[in-house]
C-alpha cells in the first residue's frame, strides 16, 4: 500500500513530502508524525490568497468541490464507489494543500520583508517588533492548520487503505486462487452436469510418484511453444534475459521490429550479452563490442577481422501480447494456443516474477483451489467458510472444468499455462453455482516457465470485465504486485516445504482425493510427455 500512496502523490504532484526528515524549521512541529511531513497551512476557506508571488501556475488549480461524488455515508460501497471517493479525496487534498503551501510561502515573504535591512532604515525597532509579533500569531494559527492538514491526509490514507481492503476482499478471490480461460466462454464448462465426470479421480490403477531429486527435463517437454515475456516489456532498444530449461537466452527486437531469441553468451569470451545494449536491431556484447542479429549471426567484430561466427538461436514469435519461444529440437508447430482474455475483458496488470520452485510444483498449486480457505486466510480467501465438499467437475477427457461450490472456471493449457475465470457478485464474496450467475468476473493467466529444476519464471496477467477506471489509476500496478506477492508468499512457504521433502524422498502425490482431479490429470499428461507417448491423455 505504501508504494501505491507514493506513486499517487507523485503523479498528482501533491505538495506533500513522504519522507523522514531530521528537521524542518519552517513547517515541522512537535506532534507531526515522523514518517511524513505536510507542507500545509490553511488560508481562508474562500480560496486562494490573491497574491500568487513568483510561484505562478503551481497554485492555479481548479477547486474540485464542485465535482463532489454522491454521498455514500452509511452505505456499503463497491470497489468503483470506494475508488471514486478516494480519488476525490486526493484531488481535494491536492487543491487544498497547494493553497496552504501558498499561505506559508506568503508568510515567508512577509518575514523576509520585515527583516530586510533596507526596509529597516525606514522603520523603528518597535514597528519591526510589532510586525514580527503579528506574523508570529499568524504562524501559530498556521501551525494549528498543519495539524488539520495532517488529520485530513491521515483520513485520506485511511480511505485508501479501506479501498485496498475492498479490492483485496473483492478482486483477490480472484488473484491467485485460479486463472481464467480466455477464449472459451464460461458456459462451455458450466453447462450440463450430466456431461461432466463427477467421479473421484481415477488414475487407472496406477499410483503417482513424484519424489526424489528433480530429474533432467525430457527433450519431449521442450517441443512446445512457451510464452516467455509480455510484449509491453520488450521495447525496441531493450532486451529480456531469460533462463529456459537451464539454458540462458536473451530476447530483443531486430531491425524489422520482430523479436528474436539467441543464446545469452558471446561466442568470443562467453560474456553475458544482456549486460550489453541493443543498437539498430543488433545486440552488442559489452566486453569487446561484437554484435549479433536475431538469427545469432555475428555482424560486427571491432578491432579485428570479421569471422563467420554464429551463436545458437531458437524460433521466436509474438502473439496475443506475449513473446513465445520454441526450445525443442523438433520443427515448431505452425499454430500457437490463444491466451487472449475473453471478449469484454480489459487487461489491468502484467507481472513477471522469478520463484525458487520447480515449475511442476507451482502448477500443482495453481491447479488446486481446495487449499484456499486454509492457506490464504490473510488475502483473497479471508473469511471463506470451509465447504463440506469441494469438487472439480470436468469432462471425462479434458483438462478444464469448474469448481463446486465456487463460481470458478479453470483450465490447464499445455505445456505450462493455467487459465481461470472467477465470478464475483458482491464485494468480498464468491457467490453463485457458476460464473454465469455472477455479474462481474476476473480472468487470470498464469504461465509457469521452467527456468531450471529449482526455479520458475512466472508470468501473471489479470483482466476484469468491470471497473475500467482501475486501469487508468497510476498506482494500481503497484497494488496488483503487492497483492500478488502476498498471495504467492502464502503459497511459497508451503510449496518450498513440499519441495524440500520431495528432494529427500517424500511422494508429494502420495494420496490424491477427489478435488485433486485437475492436478492429477496434469501429472498424468506430464508423465506421458516425458515418456514420449505418441498420443497424449486428455487431448480429446
Amino acid at each position: 500500500m505504501n508504494a501505491a500512496v507514493f506513486t499517487s502523490s507523485s503523479a498528482l504532484s501533491l505538495p506533500i513530502s513522504f519522507c523522514k526528515t531530521r528537521s524542518s524549521q519552517l513547517t515541522r512541529k512537535k506532534g507531526v508524525k515522523g514518517e511524513f511531513r505536510v507542507f500545509a497551512v490553511f488560508g481562508e476557506d474562500s480560496g486562494l490568497v490573491e497574491k500568487k508571488s513568483q510561484w505562478g501556475d503551481l497554485f492555479d488549480v481548479e477547486d474540485p468541490r464542485s465535482k463532489t461524488p454522491p454521498p455514500y455515508k452509511g452505505k456499503l460501497m463497491d470497489v468503483n464507489q470506494a475508488l471514486e471517493v478516494a480519488r476525490f479525496d486526493i484531488q481535494y487534498l491536492d487543491w487544498r494543500a497547494r493553497q496552504d503551501l501558498l499561505t506559508i510561502m506568503l508568510l515567508h515573504d512577509k518575514v523576509v520583508d520585515v527583516l530586510n535591512p533596507l526596509a529597516r532604515e525606514y522603520k523603528s525597532i518597535g514597528t519591526v517588533k510589532k510586525e514580527l509579533a503579528g506574523l508570529q500569531e499568524e504562524l501559530a494559527k498556521a501551525h494549528q492548520q498543519v495539524h488539520i492538514s495532517e488529520a485530513r491526509v491521515s483520513s485520506a490514507l485511511e480511505k485508501l487503505a479501506h479501498m485496498e481492503e475492498l479490492v483485496n476482499d473483492r478482486l483477490l478471490p480472484v488473484r491467485v486462487a485460479t486463472e481464467s480461460e480466455s477464449d472459451t466462454p464460461s458456459s462451455s464448462y458450466s453447462t450440463s452436469v450430466h456431461d461432466l465426470d463427477r467421479e473421484k479421480t481415477n488414475i487407472g490403477g496406477k499410483s503417482l510418484n513424484v519424489s526424489g531429486p528433480v530429474q533432467p527435463y525430457s527433450p519431449h517437454l521442450k517441443n512446445f511453444w512457451y510464452p516467455v515475456a509480455f510484449t509491453a516489456h520488450l521495447k525496441h532498444d531493450t532486451m529480456v534475459p531469460i533462463d529456459c530449461f537451464e539454458q540462458p537466452w536473451v530476447i530483443f527486437r531486430g531491425e524489422d521490429g520482430k523479436p528474436g531469441c539467441v543464446r545469452n553468451t558471446c561466442a568470443h569470451r562467453a560474456c553475458p550479452l544482456d549486460l550489453g545494449s541493443v543498437n539498430n536491431g543488433r545486440i552488442q556484447c559489452p566486453y569487446h563490442g561484437w554484435e549479433y542479429s536475431t538469427d545469432g549471426k555475428c555482424t560486427k567484430m571491432p578491432s579485428t577481422k570479421l569471422l563467420n561466427v554464429k551463436i545458437k538461436s531458437i524460433p521466436c514469435l509474438e502473439q496475443d501480447g506475449m513473446v513465445w519461444v520454441w526450445p525443442g529440437d523438433e520443427p515448431p508447430s505452425p499454430t500457437l494456443p490463444s491466451l487472449q482474455p475473453p471478449s469484454g475483458f480489459v487487461i489491468h496488470a502484467e507481472l513477471v516474477m522469478d520463484l525458487p520452485v520447480e515449475h511442476g510444483l507451482l502448477l500443482d498449486n495453481l491447479l488446486d483451489l481446495a487449499h484456499a480457505p486454509f492457506t490464504h486466510t490473510s488475502t483473497f480467501a479471508k473469511g471463506w467458510s470451509v465447504p463440506s465438499l469441494v469438487k472439480f467437475l470436468t469432462p471425462s477427457s479434458g483438462l478444464q472444468g469448474y469448481w463446486d461450490p465456487y463460481p470458478i472456471d479453470m483450465e490447464f493449457k499445455p505445456p505450462c499455462v493455467v487459465l481461470s475465470t472467477i465470478g464475483i457478485s458482491k464485494p468480498g464474496k464468491l457467490e453463485g453455482k457458476s460464473t454465469e450467475q455472477c455479474a462481474t468476473h476476473l480472468h487470470q493467466l498464469h504461465v509457469c516457465l521452467p527456468s531450471s529444476r529449482n526455479k520458475t519464471r512466472l508470468l501473471y496477467r489479470m483482466s476484469l470485465d468491470f471497473a475500467p477506471i482501475l486501469k487508468n489509476l497510476p498506482f494500481m500496478e503497484h497494488l496488483w504486485r503487492h497483492f500478488a506477492e502476498q498471495v504467492l508468499n502464502e503459497d511459497l512457504r508451503l510449496v518450498l516445504g513440499q519441495q524440500e521433502r520431495m528432494l529427500n524422498g517424500a511422494n508429494i502425490w502420495n494420496l490424491p482425493v477427489a478435488y485433486d482431479k485437475l492436478g492429477v490429470r496434469y501429472r498424468l499428461w506430464r508423465n506421458a510427455v516425458d515418456r514420449g507417448d505418441d498420443k497424449l491423455p486428455f487431448s480429446g
